[in-house]
């Protein structure tokens, strides 16, 4: 069964993209394709970037090791000295709210603090284009809200190129300041919208810009639905 059915869309540099569709329709298997972790049999990837830094959906931290030990992995990868590799991890636990969990094991953090780690290991690639899988997903809405503003602010800060997979519609808009929806699957592009936030933390959920560009997503959502039902009922 075909997954993806003719996209076609490209990622400029320093931008944050956001792909937003239902569960399961294919959106961490392109991530996967694009990354090279997954191979395709139709089409073609372009990448124009040297580094990447993957966050995958749940963070994987190895659980046998300490926080800063998760950090500085890719650091140690790279054939960087300990004690080098540790200060830069240090340096960083700070504005990643963990001071003072760098010898901590990930069963000990609240789900929020284990995916602020993992978000740290990602950017000590030092890559230039992070792909971020459903960052938040398994966490209370509480909890994401704080660290999608969080995160928000920390794009801005880094410059970095961003590509994110999401199901939740906000998370989108807080985080993507282009947003590529999809079908069901087969994945196809219903629409596109950019949305680029202009409002303070405090009013990011609820200026009347957010609420009419989060109906409009839904809407192409639901289209997208309809193209989906469609395109099995021809089959």
């Amino acid at each position: 069964m075909a997954v993806l059915n003719g996209i076609n869309l490209a990622v400029l540099r320093g931008e944050s993209l956001g792909l937003l569709g239902p569960s399961g329709c294919g959106k961490s298997t392109l991530f996967r394709i694009v990354l090279g972790l997954e191979g395709h049999n139709g089409g073609t990837v372009v990448a124009h970037f040297d580094t990447a830094g993957y966050l995958p959906q749940g963070g994987l931290l190895l659980p046998w090791k300490t926080v800063i030990e998760n950090v500085e992995l890719p650091l140690a990868i790279k054939g960087v000295d300990k004690r080098a590799r540790r200060r830069a991890v240090e340096a960083q636990l700070e504005p990643f709210g963990l001071t003072g969990f760098a010898d901590i094991y990930p069963h000990e953090l609240s789900g929020g603090m284990q995916q602020r780690a993992a978000l740290l290991r990602t950017i000590m690639t030092g890559a230039e284009m992070l792909f971020l899988d459903e960052p938040f997903g398994a966490l209370d809405t509480i909890t994401r809200q704080r660290l999608q503003d969080w995160l928000a602010d920390l794009i801005q800060k880094l410059g970095r190129t961003m590509l994110l997979v999401t199901h939740d519609i906000e998370e989108a808009l807080i985080l993507a300041e282009r947003i590529i929806v999809l079908t069901d699957r087969p994945a196809s592009v219903v629409g596109e919208v950019l949305f680029k936030q202009r409002d303070a933390n405090d009013k990011r959920r609820t200026s009347e810009r957010f609420f009419a560009t989060k109906a409009s997503l839904l809407a192409m959502i639901q289209e997208g639905g309809q193209k989906a039902d469609g395109q099995d009922a021809s089959v």
